[in-house]
């Protein structure tokens, strides 16, 4: 019977010359109405069309239903989300070619191709892009019986059958074979019940109102759906609605070098994936350019200068440029270098569970290998294979480097507290206190004996005692600054106080001696963050991580007290503190004058600090330990060669070569070491200016003392010279008798005497 639909007077024209099943092809416009015809006349209709939803009497399906192995297989690929075509024998044929010339064709689209025929349809144009297409065969090429067909098929006559050699075996051809095959075995085995069927008698009338059905069509029907047998399209057996069960269905995907199987499926068992894992990618890799995913991130891969005049490989330089190269070389492949379209490193989307970044390019086919800063994790270990470690690294701090501190012009007084230095002004002063107190209490700080008759009698006497006010001040500081003095006590309480005075400014000029040296050679700068405790701590600086990749997760899966609550803080915060790439965290670390800090990997945070402007800075240590390694697709057979080469270039040294040439041989800032030695070679005149202040101050108080000194002992002279004139003339004047001048100048010397050692005092 053909697919087209068919009048009524047509049908009826069949019933009427005595049919005892029909055997055709429907579509969406006939089916019902055959249907309909069927069930009302108890005439089998026997069909390889796709089967229908509805549960419909007197319609054999020959076609299996591949609701069930499609559903598996998208469970098997774990797709959360996918775009379902319906008419799916239009979608093989007339949609492939649209994929192709829309370019829908490239790495990262996966099809599956929803008929029994896989090996029917020509995927060779779709495959060539890059793309996976999945599939379901209904026809076993090992089955005997299958086999057993083709070789009569190839020994008929050429002249009656000009295409039979040239003609594949279409799975619709063996559901045909397969229906013929059904009614032959139905009808065996009616004729083995010695069941009746002619149409004698009651034939039924299609022309009746209401038609009247022929009474035999039931054992026909229940005769059909009771046949089990091996057909070409496997086991062939139905239930009591005309459909296929118990049957299995091979399922396909495209390869290299063709269509391979993967697995089947039934209704027992599911999908059965028989795929090897260790080949379930091409295990011949030697013949083929691999992908080789990679992220566009400084040092690892960067653009060349003249990279608008390069193709290729050679358009990229880096560190993962140079280690992809390296592992090329000790595994024997070819590669092709692949920036990630979306650039990110890789993380799994909560709501549709779908993969971006590198870690999707593996997941989805789209890459073979990814060499770049890939931190192992345990989702990501979940879905692709890593090799050993090639770097290891843990997050880190970055923040803006702070402005060294200017030395100030009393930056000598740094080595002690404030405090500290006014404890000792109060020590000072204290001391000379109590020795001046000690030495008048103490009589052997008294000079008491007879003045020497033979002294001139215009010379004052000596002080009665050495450690007067201004003498104690004196001794105190001259110990202090351990340049002695021209009197020292002579009673023990004074040596005691001397004693420990010296003891107490031995240790305080060793301590600051000590600490003076690198608080005038080194400049330092104050940091407002430390660690992240201190980040944890305070508010006013927001810190933020990568919007995708590795370091995000580790803060949303930590159980540490300090990371949940940076965590929280992250996620809520306003503006969002998350950046999509690192040159953008890094460009908002340098705008933010000390406002934002930036958690990233230290390698990166290492290399950054390295280059120009040089205002980046790491503080603290690693919040975590972990390390990069270079990924592939789950499975693959690159997995170990590329293992293999990682650790022979570790063993050999090649990975911290690599290294030093890209963060530190090619950095712009100078290496650490060097700098702190450029930083202590020699001191600038703002260390010391304020020692020069003091000086130049005490020369010119000493000055103005002095000028002082000389004018009040000038103007004591005159008064004294003043006086002895006017006592003389006063005695030339009066004529008194001779002892009245020495009496005179003997009061006049010892008002003089006692008047300067009260000034000592």
């Amino acid at each position: 019977m053909s697919s087209c639909p068919l009048p009524f007077p047509a049908v009826c024209s069949q019933f009427s010359r005595g049919v005892y099943a029909i055997f055709g092809f429907y579509d969406k416009k006939s089916m019902n109405t055959l249907t309909s015809f069927c069930g009302a006349l108890h005439t089998s209709f026997v069909t390889p069309s796709y089967p229908t939803d509805n549960e419909v009497q007197f319609v054999i399906q020959m076609r299996p239903a591949l609701r069930g192995a499609v559903l598996s297989l998208l469970s098997h690929y774990k797709w959360q989300k996918f775009l379902s075509s319906h008419g799916w024998f239009t979608v093989s044929m007339f949609s492939l070619p649209q994929v192709v010339t829309l370019g829908k064709n490239s790495r990262g689209y996966h099809y599956i191709l929803a008929n029994l025929g896989f090996s029917n349809v020509s995927l060779d144009k779709v495959f060539a892009g890059g793309a996976n297409i999945s599939g379901f065969q209904i026809v076993n090429p090992e089955n005997p019986i299958v086999q057993q067909f083709m070789q009569r098929w190839e020994r008929l006559d050429e002249r009656e059958f000009p295409e039979a050699r040239n003609s594949p075996l279409k799975y619709t051809s063996a559901l045909t074979h397969d229906a013929i095959l059904v009614i032959a075995e139905a009808f065996r085995y009616l004729r083995r019940q010695r069941v009746d069927v002619s149409r004698r008698g009651s034939a039924g009338d299609c022309l009746a109102n209401p038609a009247v059905p022929w009474s035999q069509g039931i054992d026909i029907e229940r005769a059909l759906k009771t046949v089990q047998v091996q057909g070409m399209t496997g086991n062939i057996q139905f239930d009591n609605y005309g459909r296929r069960t118990n049957y299995t269905i091979d399922v396909y995907e495209m390869k290299t070098g063709g269509p391979r199987k993967i697995g089947y499926w039934n209704e027992y068992t599911r999908f059965v994936n028989i795929m090897d894992p260790q080949v379930s990618n091409d295990s011949s890799v030697e013949n083929r350019t691999i992908v080789v995913t990679t992220i566009m991130e400084a040092p690892y891969v960067m653009y060349k200068k003249n990279y608008m005049h390069l193709e290729g490989n050679d358009r990229y330089e880096g560190y993962c440029v140079d280690l992809a190269s390296e592992i090329a070389k000790h595994v024997g492949i070819k590669y092709k270098l692949s920036i990630v379209m979306d650039g990110k490193y890789g993380a799994r989307d909560p709501e549709t569970k779908t993969w971006n970044g590198m870690v999707g390019e593996l997941v989805y086919g789209r890459a073979d290998i990814a060499v770049a800063p890939l931190t192992i994790t345990l989702v990501r270990e979940e879905v692709i294979d890593f090799s050993k470690p090639f770097m290891s690294l843990g997050i880190s701090i970055m923040i803006k480097k702070p402005q060294k501190s200017k030395p100030g012009v009393f930056s000598f007084l740094d080595p002690l507290a404030y405090e500290i230095w006014m404890c000792i002004v109060f020590a000072y002063i204290g001391v000379s206190v109590v020795l001046f107190l000690v030495s008048r209490f103490s009589p052997y700080e008294w000079n008491l004996e007879d003045q020497d008759e033979t002294k001139d009698p215009q010379t004052p006497p000596d002080p009665p005692n050495d450690f007067g006010i201004f003498n104690s001040l004196w001794f105190s500081l001259g110990a202090f600054m351990q340049q002695g003095c021209d009197i020292s006590p002579r009673s023990l309480s004074g040596r005691i106080v001397g004693g420990v005075w010296w003891f107490f400014t031995l240790i305080i000029i060793s301590s600051y001696t000590a600490n003076l040296a690198a608080f005038l050679t080194v400049e330092r700068m104050v940091s407002p963050i430390e660690s992240a405790e201190d980040l944890a701590k305070q508010t006013e600086i927001a810190y933020g991580t990568l919007d995708s990749g590795s370091t995000k997760e580790f803060f949303r899966r930590s159980k540490i007290a300090v990371y949940e609550k940076m965590w929280s803080y992250m996620k809520s915060a306003e503006p969002s503190v998350f950046v999509k790439t690192t040159p953008d965290g890094v460009a908002r670390v340098r705008k933010s004058k000390g406002k934002f800090a930036f958690l990233l990997e230290s390698t990166m945070n290492e290399y950054i600090e390295q280059r120009k402007p040089c205002d980046t800075m790491k503080v603290g240590g690693n919040l975590d330990s972990k390390g990069y390694g270079v990924a592939t697709p789950k499975g693959s057979a690159l997995r170990t060669p590329v293992n293999l080469a990682v650790l022979k270039l570790s063993e050999q040294g090649i990975l911290d070569k690599l290294k030093n040439k890209w963060w530190y041989d090619k950095g712009e800032c100078g290496t650490k070491d060097s700098g702190s030695k450029d930083k202590t070679s020699a001191l600038s005149l703002s260390n010391v200016a304020g020692v020069f202040y003091i000086l130049v101050g005490g020369l010119g108080l000493a000055m103005m003392v002095a000028l002082i000194e000389f004018c009040y002992k000038s103007r004591q002279e005159t008064k004294r010279l003043k006086l002895a004139k006017n006592a003389q003339n006063f005695n030339i004047r009066t004529n008194q008798n001779s002892c009245f001048l020495p009496c005179q100048q003997t009061a006049l010397q010892g008002c003089f005497v006692q008047w300067k050692n009260l000034f000592e005092i």
